[in-house]
């Protein structure tokens, strides 16, 4: 009877969030927007390779392309907070696109390094982050705990977009060009940018704290309007909140657990004597990401959400730990599956934290820097276990991945007075001052 209750809850809870008006329309383009994240680096690895030979100059670049978006999506993200989504997505829209293009050209006309980076540079400026825009809009379009399973099915979304697409550039270089990928990610990104900007009923609204900290100095600055306003002092920067510092540091504990499991797979494969094989124990591993954020979005959770964070990164660092001791492969395809159970959960538990620290009008930059932490994880985690591999096998990337996920953890069960700490406006502090 339990097991057909766990079921029904399951199935009942994404159902409803499907008959929430806009809901399928936001969750098809979104998707369709996020499919660039998963092509857009392999895209510049292939083309370059495939036109100078270089896999050292290819990587550069995509590195640089990769940095310069983490850095400057937190600037992107307040930008929409405080202008609107929608204008920010519409004028990102042609500068993307040009971006795109020029380093298309570069690339193929063979230009020097300096002119590709510049381009990589532009194309990592504009190409805005676009799950924490999405991660906004479905706070705004469902409440209560709809919102877990929205975030639930993000997560889900973004196991399937790094699914598809590493699969899609493989079969449109290899049928089509070489160029093509790069190609697609800008027509993908193009139809995402509209798409969503468009879709009104999703769109947060621009608050009104953000409004008042359009100026830095001390002045008021009141806006014209029947009645007494509100206090509009500079509201707290998102980056300054001790919740959100905490939760961030506890995503790139994440983000490097995660940029090191990837290496142990492909180290793991290629002493198996089967590079090939590391693509499949990485998409096992975000099979069992899928299966575990699915169930994770369906229940009906009545821990509090600091104390989820807790379990989700402990279970995160546990199912790392058996990679370390695979004998065959076969052995590593089902603790791949194991290791991504907690994945999407963790990544969940964070986000629905998020939007209890962050104030409502500052979660699409919120969202943002968070997505940068675990951004620049996932870069050191990879670079670390890499050297780590490269010198004395899996195994020892595979403890890296365990020091991340207990980093997590410490930061987790240690920054609880933080995580729990609500929001305070700049109205209240006001009040309270």
């Amino acid at each position: 009877m339990s097991d057909e209750s766990v079921s029904s809850r399951f199935g009942s809870s994404y159902v409803r969030l499907m008959r929430v008006p806009g809901s399928p329309a936001l969750a098809f383009w979104g998707m369709a927007g996020r499919l660039p994240i998963a092509m857009r680096s392999i895209s510049i690895l292939i083309l370059i390779s495939a036109v100078t030979g270089s896999l050292g100059e290819a990587g550069a670049v995509s590195a640089v392309m990769l940095v310069t978006q983490g850095v400057t999506g937190p600037a992107v993200g307040r930008l929409a907070d405080r202008y609107g989504q929608r204008r920010v997505l519409l004028t990102a829209c042609p500068a993307h696109a040009l971006a795109i293009t020029m380093l298309l050209v570069t690339i193929l006309a063979r230009a020097p390094l300096w002119l590709v980076l510049v381009a990589a540079v532009a194309t990592g400026c504009t190409a805005v982050s676009f799950g924490s825009l999405m991660l906004a809009r479905w706070s705004t379009l469902v409440s209560g705990k709809l919102q877990q399973t929205a975030y639930a099915l993000e997560s889900m979304l973004e196991e399937i977009v790094f699914l598809l697409g590493p699969l899609l550039v493989a079969l449109l270089v290899s049928a089509v060009d070489p160029a093509a990928g790069l190609v697609a990610c800008g027509v993908f990104a193009t139809v995402g940018f509209i798409t969503i900007a468009l879709h009104r009923r999703s769109e947060p609204a621009v608050g009104i704290a953000a409004k008042g900290a359009a100026k830095p100095g001390p002045e008021p600055g009141p806006e014209p309007g029947p009645g007494p306003e509100p206090v509009r002092r500079r509201p707290q920067r998102v980056i300054a909140l001790p919740g959100v510092q905490v939760l961030m540091a506890c995503y790139a504990g994440m983000g490097f657990l995660l940029g090191a499991i990837d290496v142990t797979m492909i180290a793991f494969a290629r002493e198996q004597g089967a590079p090939g094989l590391g693509g499949v124990l990485l998409a096992l591993t975000a099979a069992g990401s899928f299966t575990g954020g699915a169930v994770y979005g369906a229940m009906d959770w009545q821990l509090p959400k600091a104390r989820l964070l807790t379990i989700t990164t402990c279970a995160l660092a546990l199912g790392a730990a058996p990679l370390a001791f695979a004998p065959s492969f076969a052995v590593m395809a089902l603790l791949a599956i194991v290791a991504g159970l907690a994945i999407a959960p963790a990544l969940i538990a964070g986000t629905t934290l998020l939007q209890s620290l962050a104030p409502k009008e500052s979660l699409s930059e919120a969202f943002s820097w968070l997505t940068s932490a675990g951004s620049v994880g996932i870069a050191v985690g990879t670079a670390a276990a890499g050297r780590l591999a490269g010198l004395s096998g899996f195994e020892y990337a595979a403890w890296m991945a365990v020091a991340g996920g207990v980093v997590a953890l410490g930061l987790s069960v240690g920054g609880q007075p933080a995580l729990r700490r609500r929001p305070v406006t700049a109205v209240a502090s006001e009040i309270m001052g």
